[in-house]
């Protein structure tokens, strides 16, 4: 069996929850042929990449797949590339507020994700759940997590992935998703890891 670290964020921007987590954390321990690890990370630039390569150094997972909210999407929106920027429009959970900074300084100005993108959008759209690729995963954490990841793993087996989901029905804010929708959306997606 081959096993895939998958991560979902904390609460941040004044929110309760969520949604990455709260569908993450209510996945099925198995899928396909791959045996979850679930981690909740912090929304902060450096700690939450450290955190996610510290668990795989003890966990040697196959890919690591990451799942994080994008205010304003409609649908679930795997993201094809990284790029080497930090930009914050509001401070990390840790009160730190990058404005135009290069994530790693001598690092590639970008990087593509090393999981099925477009694969894993088609199959989620297949299932009647609107999903597309987003080519920018903007220049906050979630992006800072990817592109750190990516970096880290460049010359390793280890594939890695991020998705971007919209807000959680739960959050009463526009526009939305069943948690439902998000977790089925997450199945699927694992179920397409593999190229």
């Amino acid at each position: 069996m081959k096993k895939l670290l998958i991560t979902g964020f904390e609460p941040f921007g004044g929110e309760e929850i969520n949604p990455s987590w709260e569908a993450v954390s209510r996945l099925p321990d198995i899928i396909n042929n791959y045996e979850l690890t679930k981690i909740r990370i912090p929304v902060e630039f450096n700690e939450s990449s450290k955190i996610v390569i510290e668990k795989a150094n003890s966990s040697s997972p196959d890919a690591i797949l990451c799942i994080g909210q994008a205010a304003g999407r409609t649908a679930i929106t795997p993201e094809l590339l990284a790029i080497n920027l930090r930009y914050a429009s509001i401070p990390d959970n840790n009160g730190y507020q990058p404005l135009d900074e290069r994530i790693v300084p001598n690092g590639e100005n970008a990087y593509f994700s090393t999981l099925p993108m477009r694969k894993i959008a088609e199959a989620i759209n297949d299932n009647k759940i609107p999903s597309n690729v987003s080519y920018s995963a903007g220049a906050y954490v979630c992006n800072d997590l990817l592109y750190s990841l990516l970096f880290h793993y460049k010359t390793t087996r280890v594939k890695v992935g991020f998705i971007h989901i919209p807000y959680c029905k739960e959050q009463n804010k526009e526009p939305s998703m069943t948690l439902d929708d998000i977790i089925k959306s997450l199945i699927i997606a694992i179920e397409n890891i593999d190229e």
